[in-house]
């Protein structure tokens, strides 16, 4: 299965914020817990992707691309939470946010396309 370069690109690079993201939390502000989560979920969703691109079929395919969706999901909310509890910023929320909404798109888009064509052979 082929997947588009753009999201493999973009979640690797989406993923090295994370481990930024996290280790600035953890020396600057002292958190551990909240940014443990972040760190799972945000680096969780690139490693998701590229199972995906070695699914062993289109349903193995759209299924490791729907946890990766899960995982940006639960990333949104990690980044939410750490904003709300003044870890971040808004413009460290609003940034980092704005990548994880982006790839969530993306990753949609791949999902239905597949389905889509999917639907067509059958």
């Amino acid at each position: 299965m082929r997947v588009d370069n753009e999201i493999l690109a973009l979640s690797m690079d989406f993923a090295v914020r994370v481990v930024k993201l996290y280790q600035f939390l953890c020396d600057e502000k002292k958190e551990y817990t909240l940014s443990r989560q972040l760190l799972r979920s945000g680096t969780g969703i690139g490693a998701n992707v590229r199972e995906a691109v070695y699914g062993q079929s289109k349903k193995d395919f759209i299924a490791k691309m729907s946890i990766a969706l899960k995982e940006v999901s639960e990333t949104e909310y990690w980044l939410e939470l750490l904003y709300k509890t003044g870890y971040l910023v808004e413009k460290q929320y609003n940034s980092i946010t704005s990548d994880c909404l982006r790839i969530a798109r993306i990753i949609t888009a791949i999902v239905k396309t597949t389905k889509n064509r999917m639907e067509k052979i059958d």
